[in-house]
Formats: C-alpha cells, sequence, structure tokens
C-alpha cells in the first residue's frame, strides 16, 4: 500500500506550513504578568498539546484538499475448477434406465471425490444450470441435442477463470448446432460414453418434404423418407391421414442393400387455413421404437389469388404476352375478356363470367377505345377504385383515358404515333431494380405511343422514359401513381410481345421484361393494411415446449401508436378447445407470450374496443412437436474419442469412472494467484472523517476546560 498525489508532493509542506502558522496563531505565548502567570493562558505542556491537535487536524484537511490516492494490491487464491456436463436429453434414456443410474451414481461419486481432494467442481446440463442437485435426479427431458452450443457456453462464463477440465456424459448423439468437434476450447474435455453403439433394428421415418403453402383446390406433394435398419428384404406400410382419414397408402420394399427409401404422395387441398397431415409408417413386429414413425405436417391452405381481369378491346398480340407474364405468377387468377372477339373467346371462366366477380387488379388494353365498345365497363370498375393498369395504342381514346387515370395527361395528334425505346428512371426508388439489368431494354424493337404532350400528375413516378433514336425524352413510357385513392399505372405503348421475343433471341430468356412488368403489377395491386388492431405471432411455427410469443399494435384514428387497452385473446386448436387471456400491451412491452402449448394448429383471434368501436383480429399457427431424439438413438462413441483427443482428454466407458477420477486427481492442479490493483481516493475513507471530527471535539473540549476563549 502507497500514496500516490495527483498534484506536486511539495504541496505537502505547504499543507504541513499551513498547520503550524494556524497551530502557532491559535496558541502563541501571552504577556507574563508578575509571578509568571499569563493571562487566561494554559501551562507550556497543555498549549505545546493543544497546538499539536491543532496542527494534525488543520494539515490533514489541507492534505485532503490535494485529493491523494492510495494504492493497494489484493491477492485472490482461485481453486482448480471441473465443470461436470451432462446430457440430459431424451436419446440417452434410449439406452436403459439401469446402465444410466449407474452412471449418474459413479458421477455422483467422483463429483464428491474431487470436492475432497480441494477442487471446486460445478454441475451443467443442456439449457440449465444444476449447482447442488442430486445427480441422479437429473430429469432427462430434453427434446433436442446441442453439444456444441453446451461447451460454448461452459466456455463463456468460465473465460478466465481456473478451469481446467469439463468431463462430458453423453452419448454422442446431437441433433442442433455445429459438431463439438468443430470447436477450441481452453480445457480438457474428459468424455464418459453412454448408450449402444450397435444400430437398432429399426424402421424410422427420416423426414417428410412438402409445401408450406398450398392453394385451394391445387393438387400438392407430400414426400416421405424412410430408413430401415435390420429389415432388408422385407416391406412396410406408409399412410397419410389428414383429420384421422386416410388419404393415401403404399407400400415400400427394403431390399438387400436398401436401408433408404422416398415415395410421394399427390393429395388435394380442400379447405382453407392450416391444415394437419400425418404421415405414419405403419410399426411392424421387432421394431426397437415405434416413436420415429410418424411425423406431423401442416400446410397453410389458402384462396388468396389476387384475381386480375385483362380487358381488351380486341386481339392483339400483347394479350398472350400478358398472360404469360401473370401466369408465371401463382398468386395471381386471371381472366381474359376481348370485347370484340366471338361468345366463345370473350372470356376464359365460362361457369362464372367475369361481369359476376369482383377484382383485385384491371389492366385495360385500349381502352377507354374510340369506338366507345368499353366505356360502361370501365365505368363500373372504375367505380370500385380497383387499381388498374393502363396500355394505351392506337385505337385508345385519350379524352376518356386522360378523365379516367391520375397518372399522365396525353395531348396526342389523332392518327399519330411515334416509336420509341424505353430507358429506365434512376431516380425511381419503390421497386428494386436492377439499372444493369434494364439496360437491356435499349436494344428491344421500339413500341408504338401516341406523339404529342404528356403532362405528368402531381404523385405521379416515372419507371421509363421514353427515347427516339438516342435521344431521351422527358416523356413518360410506364409511370405509376400509388398516392392516389385508385393506384394507377400507365403504359403508353403497345408492343410488348416484340420485347419479351426479342430479349428471348438475345439471351435465350425471358426475365428481365417479365421482372418489370410483374414488379409494377405487384406495386399498385398490393393491398394496404388499414386495421387499428394488429395482433400477430412473431413467427408462424413453434417448437413444443417453446413460448408462443405474440406482438400487440394498435392505432388510432390518425394511426398513432396507443397503448394500455385491455386486449382479449382467444385461440382454438383442433378439437375446437378455446383457451382465453387478457392482457394490456405497454409502450415498454407490447409482447404477450403463452407457455405450454401442445402441439397442433391454432386459430386465434383478439378483440379491444377503442372509442366505443370494436376492433379485431385474427390469424393462425402451428406448434410443433420434433421428435428429434427418436431419430437416431445409436450412440456415437467415435464424436466423444475425436472430441478428448482433439482437447487433450481421454474417453472413458462408463463402467471406468473410476479410472476417470484416477487420471484427473493424479496430475497436479495448481490453485492460481489473482492479483487485483486498486486506487482509492483518501477522501472517501468515512473513518477518516470521524478521526478529525474526534480530534477536532477533544481539542476543543480542552480548551473549554482549561478556560480558552
Amino acid at each position: 500500500m502507497n500514496f500516490i498525489f495527483q498534484s506536486s508532493p511539495w504541496w505537502v509542506v505547504v499543507c504541513l506550513l499551513v498547520g503550524a502558522v494556524y497551530a502557532f496563531a491559535m496558541y502563541q505565548p501571552l504577556p507574563k504578568l508578575v509571578g509568571g502567570a499569563t493571562v487566561g493562558g494554559f501551562d507550556k505542556r497543555t498549549t505545546y498539546g493543544l497546538a499539536a491537535l491543532r496542527f494534525f487536524v488543520v494539515s490533514l484537511l489541507c492534505l485532503l484538499l490535494l485529493n491523494p490516492l492510495i494504492r493497494s494490491l489484493r491477492t485472490l487464491t482461485e481453486k482448480p475448477k471441473i465443470v461436470l456436463a451432462v446430457d440430459n436429453s431424451e436419446s440417452i434414456v434410449a439406452g436403459g434406465r439401469p446402465a444410466l443410474n449407474q452412471a449418474l451414481a459413479g458421477l455422483q461419486t467422483i463429483r464428491q471425490q474431487l470436492t475432497d481432494k480441494g477442487l471446486d467442481v460445478s454441475i451443467r446440463t443442456l439449457g440449465d444450470t444444476v449447482t447442488d442437485a442430486d445427480l441422479t435426479q437429473i430429469p432427462f427431458t430434453r427434446r433436442t441435442t446441442d453439444l456444441s452450443g453446451l461447451l460454448a457456453s461452459i466456455r463463456s462464463d468460465y473465460e478466465g477463470r481456473n478451469l481446467t477440465d469439463v468431463v462430458l456424459l453423453s452419448d454422442g448423439i446431437f441433433n442442433q448446432g455445429l459438431s463439438p468437434t468443430f470447436g477450441q476450447y481452453p480445457f480438457a474435455v474428459q468424455t464418459v460414453g453412454l448408450g449402444d453403439t450397435i444400430p437398432k433394428k429399426d424402421i424410422q421415418l427420416k423426414g417428410v418434404i412438402a409445401n408450406r403453402i398450398a392453394y385451394l383446390g391445387n393438387q400438392f406433394p407430400v414426400q416421405a423418407e424412410i430408413v430401415s435398419s435390420g429389415f432388408q428384404g422385407r416391406s412396410a406400410t406408409v399412410v397419410l391421414r389428414q383429420n384421422g382419414k386416410e388419404l393415401g397408402r403404399q407400400s415400400v420394399s427394403f431390399g438387400k442393400n436398401d436401408t433408404f427409401n422416398q415415395l410421394t404422395f399427390q393429395t388435394t387441398a380442400t379447405q382453407k387455413g392450416v391444415q394437419h397431415y400425418v404421415v405414419e409408417v405403419l410399426p411392424q413386429a421387432g421394431e426397437f421404437s415405434t416413436r420415429n414413425n410418424r411425423q406431423d405436417v401442416y400446410l397453410d391452405v389458402i384462396d388468396g389469388k389476387e384475381k386480375v381481369l385483362l380487358l381488351a378491346l380486341s386481339p392483339h398480340p400483347d394479350i398472350k404476352a400478358l398472360r404469360n407474364i401473370l401466369e408465371k405468377n401463382q398468386n395471381y387468377e386471371l381472366d381474359i375478356r376481348i370485347l370484340t372477339a366471338t361468345p366463345a373467346e370473350a372470356t376464359a371462366t365460362a361457369d362464372r363470367p367475369p361481369a359476376d366477380k369482383t377484382y383485385d387488379l384491371i389492366i385495360l388494353h385500349q381502352i377507354p377505345d374510340n369506338g366507345g365498345v368499353g366505356t360502361a365497363l370501365v365505368q363500373k370498375y372504375l367505380a370500385k377504385n380497383t387499381p388498374v393498369l393502363f396500355i394505351l395504342g392506337n385505337q385508345s381514346a385519350l379524352g376518356p383515358f386522360n378523365t379516367s387515370n391520375s397518372v399522365v395527361q396525353v395531348a396526342a395528334q389523332p392518327n399519330q404515333s411515334d416509336k420509341v425505346t424505353g430507358l429506365f428512371n434512376a431516380d425511381f426508388k419503390q421497386l428494386n431494380l436492377d439499372p444493369a439489368r434494364l439496360e437491356l431494354l435499349s436494344k428491344l424493337p421500339p413500341m408504338s405511343v401516341p406523339y404529342g404532350e404528356f403532362r405528368l400528375q402531381p404523385g405521379s413516378e416515372v419507371v421509363l422514359w421514353q427515347q427516339v433514336g438516342n435521344v431521351r425524352t422527358t416523356k413518360p413510357l410506364l409511370a405509376l401513381n400509388v398516392t392516389s385513392p385508385r393506384k394507377t399505372a400507365v403504359l403508353s405503348g403497345e408492343g410488348l410481345w416484340s420485347w419479351r421475343l426479342e430479349e428471348f433471341a438475345l439471351t435465350e430468356k425471358q426475365e428481365v421484361v417479365d421482372e418489370l412488368i410483374q414488379k409494377v403489377i405487384q406495386l399498385i395491386s398490393v393491398k394496404e393494411d388499414r386495421r387499428k388492431l394488429r395482433v400477430y405471432p412473431i413467427r408462424n411455427e413453434f417448437v413444443a415446449g417453446e413460448k408462443v410469443v405474440f406482438e400487440t399494435e394498435l392505432y388510432n384514428d390518425i394511426y398513432e401508436r396507443v397503448y394500455d387497452k385491455s386486449v382479449r385473446l382467444e385461440i382454438s386448436d383442433e378439437k375446437g378447445v378455446t383457451r382465453s387471456y387478457n392482457y394490456t400491451p405497454t409502450a415498454a412491452n407490447s409482447r404477450f407470450e403463452i407457455s405450454r402449448l401442445p402441439e397442433g394448429a391454432y386459430r386465434f383471434k383478439a378483440s379491444v374496443t377503442v372509442n366505443n368501436r370494436a376492433e379485431q383480429s385474427s390469424g393462425q399457427f402451428v406448434v410443433r412437436d420434433l421428435q428429434l431424439e427418436a431419430l437416431n438413438t445409436t450412440a456415437d462413441h467415435g464424436l466423444l474419442r475425436q472430441l478428448s483427443q482433439q482437447t487433450g482428454g481421454q474417453f472413458y466407458k462408463a463402467n471406468r469412472m473410476d479410472d476417470l477420477v484416477r487420471n484427473i486427481t493424479s496430475r497436479p492442479r495448481q490453485a492460481r494467484l489473482t492479483s487485483t490493483e486498486e486506487m482509492n481516493e483518501i477522501i472517501n475513507w468515512r473513518w477518516l472523517f470521524f478521526v478529525v471530527l474526534t480530534i477536532a471535539a477533544i481539542e476543543w473540549g480542552l480548551r473549554k476546560f482549561y478556560g480558552g476563549y
């Protein structure tokens, strides 16, 4: 311990001088009277004593004003640490509970022996930390095994500490994270192998591959992957069910050398919403386990195709081009109606005429037209504020067009057109388009556009400019307006078909033009979510055992976030059982968590009252029961041996635990000394205040006692 001054040490001399001057001024000799006495004075010994006390107090106070520091060195002795890491997953129990209990009892003995040797021993399990628990009481219920995560968490928690060994009790099977042999660890991993390394006689449904989304009425495939061991030369039956009803059954044969087989079911989506399907391999005699014979499949069947009407004045190659572009996206259901065609060609839907349907997007090709054929239909669809894509041509009536759109006004000469190519507007940022790819447009044939003046309307943005030869104009070729009540786009010319043909001739693909038109259509047809209550799970799928978390957004009439309103949440499972919850989102926490929901498909409905109006939000989610621990029950002691070898440890069988204790305790493990240097301000010592106060009080009291004033 030593003192450090933050200013020059010569100031200490000044502090002592101040104390001496102050003491001298207080206790300087007084004039003597007859007989050697002084008036109101003290005897010499008392005077010197009181002056010394005053000198000490004043000098110490001045010294504290310099704010000196005191440096101290503290040394800690840290015992060697050993962590007993236990793989408490379900696959461990597959080797038999008696053998597991024997291994745990041996590990409990090791823990006591190592503690008696002066080592600091702690326990870790998958996902949890156990401090003083009885090892024989650990529940082996973990549904997943992440050995690399377990060792990485130990490495992180004990970083900088005297951790010498980790004893890992495991069967070597992992089904999450990376292989533990890929990690770098600053400690030796001593592994104890559990389980049986001999493959079991078993049939496993290794995996099921299916679409996450299917459309109502469409067929979709469900592919099953089956792995067998010990059943060569035999066959098994695989069944597909929905709600207990069998949808399909197929037989799979295992040849003498076959251990892996695939088969595919084709089924049809007949109901909307999340549908629960079960794929199961019927149990066979002699199977080790039937838990891995079944897997659940959840599909979201939607009737969410956007309905598009392509309304054209007359047959035109552009119509086929637009049809091919839209049919690339399965989310679109396209109806085509040609006004001047024969009745058989007039509609693409024989059983339900387009006039009776509600559409999400209208494409008007050369409509409104000069003959007024499509005027009535245009007025009908435009009255609903349905998004519209106008495609102009030689037969377009520009007067009605100008009054029907909010994108561009065209003043053109009758029966006059211009030949232009497209030039991408680099300032257009609403769509993620690659300008380099769109340079292809300059190589495509020119479109035929009306010749005249083009004037953009407020809120409109240009996607493509018109270019005549090498001259860029300020006339839009493709523009849109998504700020008006009806989202509208305008393609000012005809000849889209020739663009697609030329692109294929140049690149043998039809991607650039198709992507451009598809994204423009998606932008103007996307539906805005104007709900004031939005409750939704943070994911569409959860694993059994984890919390289902809902996010809540509540808005007022001007769409500002609102909090502290009670929300009622109702969740229904596949059997119709409803669970009800009430919670209040706040600015600090707008989420709500639900624990311990069993496996299944769920629907939810949330409701709240804002300004005396009921607001609702609904949706669906899935809780999956992943049987990962049942997919592989064959112990992998080779992995444990490799892990020990890489880290400087050893592998032990479960019946050789005594060798583990002997090897750990036989190697010298020194305690580690850790020194910590501390710098403290003396003025922060509380006891020093009471020392100064006590001395000052003694000096003051003695002066009063001896008659000093």
